[in-house]
């Protein structure tokens, strides 16, 4: 029997223990955030205020205005809508993540930190945790489509499902590459508040993004967002036209492209977060 293959026999046993350890820190954390998130019920109920005040407020102001939108006719509040339920999930993904900041302050972060599970482990359950809460409230914001005259039958609901936890994931893994960088409470929410109102008012949530200028163009097209509300307001306005459909190089987009997008966006925010989290200190 050769050295080399006494190395091997050696180390095969510990394989299966390190990835059991990960999945447990995994899951572990998951668990974690939907635990705190269900306790939390004022937290659930104040998340919808300001996506309420969009919808309700912002959008009635201008139903007036707007006009009817896209081959349907839709009013500017049906138009909204998949895009305030992006809302949610974009604001409630980002801004979770402000929960490392704490587990720094109060020395949770350490602890998993030294504990003996892999570090990737810590980005890929903190991201899961996020993405299921931000999911939950986005599909709770879906109760309020028969109050604006958007009807949802449950096979759309369904297909929603992984759209919205797709972007949640997305959005949730930026929070985590920023969250992992910063030091205080303040300086997060500075970075944050920098990023999101861009991201958020960049993402077509408000107006169409066909006809804007070319600069303008350029800057929406880059925005991860813009491709997670272009698929949601796909499924969830089937008849909306591909006027008011996103498109990419002059090919319009369809659920799966965008889906892909965004994928391919938050497999690159989640691999720089593991990084960042691997040189933590």
């Amino acid at each position: 029997m050769t050295s080399r293959t006494v190395a091997v026999e050696h180390r095969s046993p510990r394989a299966p223990g390190r990835v059991t350890a990960a999945l447990d820190g995994i899951v572990t954390l998951w668990y974690r955030d939907l635990l705190r998130f269900f306790r939390d019920r004022s937290r659930i109920v104040g998340s919808f205020a300001q996506p309420l005040l969009y919808l309700f407020i912002f959008g009635s102001g201008l139903s007036a205005s707007m006009g009817r939108l896209g081959g349907a006719g839709l009013s500017y509040v049906q138009f909204i809508f998949p895009g305030i339920v992006s809302m949610t999930v974009l604001f409630t993904a980002i801004f979770s993540a402000v929960s490392i900041i704490w587990d720094r302050e109060f020395g949770f972060l350490k602890e998993i930190l030294v504990a003996p599970i892999p570090r990737w482990s810590l980005a890929v359950g903190k991201a899961l945790g996020r993405s299921t809460t931000a999911m939950l409230q986005g599909v709770l914001m879906l109760s309020f489509a028969p109050l604006v005259g958007v009807s949802l039958a449950p096979r759309l609901v369904l297909a929603l499902l992984p759209l919205i936890f797709l972007t949640a994931f997305a959005l949730s893994s930026l929070g985590l590459l920023v969250a992992a960088r910063m030091r205080s409470l303040e300086g997060f929410q500075l970075v944050m508040n920098f990023l999101m109102m861009p991201i958020f008012f960049l993402s077509g949530a408000l107006f169409p993004l066909n006809n804007l200028p070319g600069w303008l163009t350029v800057f929406t097209r880059l925005d991860p967002a813009a491709y997670g509300v272009d698929a949601i307001r796909h499924v969830t306005l089937p008849g909306a036209g591909p006027a008011l459909g996103l498109t990419l190089f002059g090919h319009p987009m369809t659920p799966l492209t965008d889906a892909l997008v965004v994928l391919a966006f938050g497999a690159l925010m989640i691999a720089l977060a593991v990084r960042a989290f691997q040189t933590q200190e």
